[in-house]
């Protein structure tokens, strides 16, 4: 347990007042970390347990264990192989695993806030020595709390930290009994201890074999297991098979739960995909069935229960049910050189899903990897950071006329438009929610390519020639009569210009029909580009991919210039042009949407029958990390969508939000399957000076300098570098503040004496010149250069010598002055007064 130091500041700065009381817990995850593998655990230690699955599986185990202590089994040995009293000892055990949990997921300790120095005080005093003694509950009197922490009359601050889930997952407790008058000093809460709660404050669910012995649910268990009959523990009934109901069929199981409300998730297969019951208390709040065992009980499939809404549309009801995404807000934050930016890397492939290789190297070929599939995208803040930067904005454009793309009405006097253009943050949130997922074999429109209107005829005059075309899989048109543009010079739109005027005898307008129309047919439209067939101005009959290049039909009576077409959706009796694209189609045969326009989504609704608006059930995990974001005015980048990061108020969750964007006027949206990771160095500013939006809405996790890292380094180097690092670190903190201090990644690397002496004089000092704003005196005094007096110094890193004070100052007049300099390349570094040695 190399953190040990670290969990137990944790754990005193977040209440644990007593050193008896840190003790105890260090002792059990040391203990647990030991046994891992005899817990039958493949992990080496608790971090990679918690990189793994953040304890699900250990916690799971310890609470096997307990189970199998109350009927007299001898599993709890293997951690307490001398105890008498195991089962709430475990208890007890799985909570401070918990906070273990909490501690390496960076959860502030919360020293200041009164709700965690209850909880804290209630489990330590309360809780804890309860369950040692045996006892079936324990009473907590909010008086006794309010006067033991020497609050003021605290008593509504009291019963909502008690009452809550956080003190329910704390404390592995199902919800407290309320006795007495409500939020006042005499308020008691009564806490039953002789119920095993599940890691999200849940009750777990009994069942026995046909033998007696019970066993937990798994999440692949089938009738093959060889298991011949189900037996549930109603309400009430005691953990003795002869008390439980027995049944075959895993029905029963779903219906009790579904009826009693004894669950709090389950996952089985019967025949049928994973099922999911979601139970909040005794309630059922969210569930998820398999189509089988949804007909046998009589419900559908998924929905809400006891009052709460329906998700009959496929939508989940709790943010954290989709697919198991819980969307991450996280800001790393801490002293320069303390890893942040390459944490995040490991953070980042750990929240795509991804194993998190040790080797850096690999790390970070995965991560690449994923950075060139889009599903990572990193950006800086700076202090000229905007919204129209990150979220979207005009930009000016000057696109060829010859192009086509524009109304002529689009364009200005001077021949430029300002064009809508998304920015990263738009970019990557409809990356994630358009991901179809891994295998999903959904068909996607390629939002990158052109659409082109194409009329085939006019509307209801040439019905036959239109049909004629889309049946034959073509498009066609008979613009410049008889001319075959095979030839590829004509790939350039001058060289039709010059044809046409060649063959006509006259000069052509660049904005005339048969060439702009020609240009766009023949070249400008490629292999894979899509084409909608117009009906009138305002609808559409037909949608498809261009599937050859042009070739001229010279048997042809009409409409000699031709491309194939393969056809992704045809309606001859159309529908309205409006569901994808605002303007009216114009008259011209041939010429390119505006793609700004397109509404994709409307498209796809209407190519495929789908609405892409929400992510899909598989869409796979994004992130977004924002290197250096307290550099930026967030308010200014973030704009009307900073709520919109909330978890619950992503795509698909329970508050869902869509806010109309400043410029392209559409409605947007955060999809759940985005994370956010930001790095924030406190040396350009104290987390206390962040905006008050994003710390509400961001988890912070803080990483310091870790000295302990450098033991490999400094043995390279002949250079104790942990106490180098821990002294300068003490000094800073002394005379400046602790988010000033220098991080160890300023050292990792140094394999001699002379990599320390690079890093000292270009890295450091002049570090530490800007922190102390050129106060060399001050800078000495980390160093360890400083002496009394006011003489010369020849330290060990700088050297100051005596000015001399102007003629006519010297009867007393002067003040005494002095020159600093750092020791030269020549001189060299000496560190034995600064380490000690």
């Amino acid at each position: 347990m190399t953190k040990e130091h670290e969990f137990k500041t944790w754990l005193e700065q977040g209440g644990a007042q007593t050193e008896a009381g840190r003790n105890s817990r260090a002792y059990a995850i040391r203990t647990i970390e030991r046994n891992l593998s005899a817990l039958g655990m493949p992990h080496r230690d608790l971090d990679e347990a918690w990189e793994a699955d953040r304890f699900e599986a250990l916690r799971e185990r310890l609470r096997k264990i307990r189970e199998d202590a109350r009927t007299g089994g001898q599993d709890y040995r293997i951690l307490m192989p001398d105890s008498d009293n195991p089962h709430n000892r475990l208890s007890n055990w799985g909570s401070w695993l918990g906070q273990y949990g909490r501690f390496l997921a960076g959860d502030p300790p919360g020293a200041a806030k009164d709700a965690d120095r209850i909880r804290q005080y209630v489990l330590e005093h309360y809780i804890e020595p309860a369950r040692e003694e045996g006892r079936e509950h324990v009473d907590v009197l909010v008086r006794d709390v309010n006067e033991a922490l020497g609050l003021k009359e605290a008593w509504p601050n009291i019963c909502q930290a008690l009452a809550g889930r956080i003190f329910q997952d704390m404390a592995q407790l199902p919800e407290p009994e309320r006795i007495g008058a409500d939020q006042s000093s005499a308020t008691v809460f009564r806490f039953k201890l002789d119920e095993t709660v599940q890691s999200d404050g849940s009750r777990p669910f009994v069942l026995f074999d046909a033998t007696g012995a019970p066993f937990q649910p798994v999440k692949n268990y089938n009738r093959s297991s060889g298991v011949s009959a189900f037996r549930i523990k109603p309400r009430g009934a005691g953990n003795k098979a002869d008390e439980a109901i027995e049944t075959e069929d895993i029905v029963d199981v779903a219906r009790a739960m579904l009826v009693d409300g004894l669950a709090s998730r389950v996952k089985a297969i019967a025949g049928g995909p994973v099922n999911y019951l979601t139970y909040g208390g005794d309630k059922l709040v969210r569930y998820e069935l398999s189509p089988e065992i949804a007909q046998a009980i009589g419900v559908p499939p998924r929905g809400g229960v006891n009052g709460t809404s329906s998700a009959d549309d496929g939508r989940a009801t709790d943010a954290k049910i989709q697919k198991g995404f819980t969307p991450m807000n996280l800001i790393l934050y801490g002293p320069p050189g303390t890893g942040k930016t390459f944490t995040t890397a490991a953070e980042a492939v750990r929240l795509c899903g991804e194993p998190v290789p040790a080797d850096r190297a690999e790390l970070m070929a995965v991560y690449q990897r994923l950075l060139a599939d889009g599903r990572i995208e990193f950006v800086t803040f700076h202090q000229s950071m905007s919204y129209e930067e990150f979220v979207e904005g005009l930009r000016p454009d000057t696109p060829g006329v010859e192009s086509q793309e524009l109304d002529a009405d689009e364009l200005d006097a001077a021949g430029f438009r300002l064009k809508i253009e998304d920015g990263i943050f738009k970019r990557i949130c409809e990356r994630a929610r358009l991901d179809p997922g891994e295998g999903s074999g959904d068909r996607r429109l390629d939002r990158t390519r052109p659409i082109f209107k194409v009329a085939l005829g006019r509307r209801f005059q040439e019905e036959e020639q239109i049909k004629r075309a889309l049946d034959a899989n073509e498009i066609r048109h008979g613009w410049s009569g008889k001319i075959d543009w095979s030839d590829e010079r004509f790939e350039d739109w001058a060289e039709i210009k010059t044809e046409l005027e060649r063959r006509t005898g006259k000069e052509i307008s660049g904005h005339a029909g048969e060439l702009v129309c020609t240009f766009s047919f023949r070249s400008d439209m490629q292999v894979g580009d899509y084409v909608v067939i117009s009906d009138g101005r305002d609808r559409m009959r037909a949608f498809g991919t261009i599937a050859s290049d042009y070739f001229f039909e010279a048997d042809a009576e009409h409409h000699p210039h031709r491309r194939r077409v393969e056809w992704l959706w045809r309606d001859d009796q159309g529908t309205e042009r409006a569901r994808f694209y605002p303007n009216g189609f114009r008259q011209h045969t041939v010429y390119k949407l505006n793609g700004a326009l397109v509404e994709w989504d409307g498209l796809e609704q209407v190519v495929f029958g789908v609405d892409r608006s929400i992510p899909a059930e598989g869409a796979r995990p994004h992130v977004l990390i924002i290197d250096e974001i307290n550099r930026a005015n967030i308010s200014k980048v973030f704009g009307e969508l900073i709520t919109l990061l909330e978890p619950d108020k992503r795509l698909r969750a329970e508050n869902e939000i869509r806010l109309t964007l400043a410029y392209s006027k559409r409605l947007f949206g955060v999809p759940s399957n985005l994370h956010i990771l930001g790095t924030m160095n406190t040396a350009d500013r104290s987390i206390a000076l962040l905006d008050t939006a994003l710390r509400r809405r961001f988890t912070f996790r803080e990483m310091m300098p870790d000295a302990s890292i450098l033991k490999d380094a400094g043995q390279k180097c002949g250079i104790d570098l942990p106490r180098l690092l821990a002294t300068i670190n003490e000094r800073i903190e002394y005379l400046y503040d602790r988010e000033h201090q220098i991080g160890h990644a300023y050292f990792t690397a140094c394999s001699s004496q002379a990599d320390v002496d690079e890093v000292m004089r270009h890295k450091v000092i002049p570090l530490l010149a800007e922190y102390f704003f050129e106060d060399w005196a001050k800078i000495a005094a980390v160093l360890g250069d400083l002496e009394p007096g006011e003489g010369s110094i020849t330290g060990g890193f700088l050297k100051r010598t005596v000015l001399n004070p102007p003629p006519g100052l010297e009867d007393g007049d002067a003040v005494a002055r002095f020159r600093w300099q750092v020791r030269s390349v020549d001189e060299g570094f000496d560190y034995s007064k600064l380490v000690g040695t």
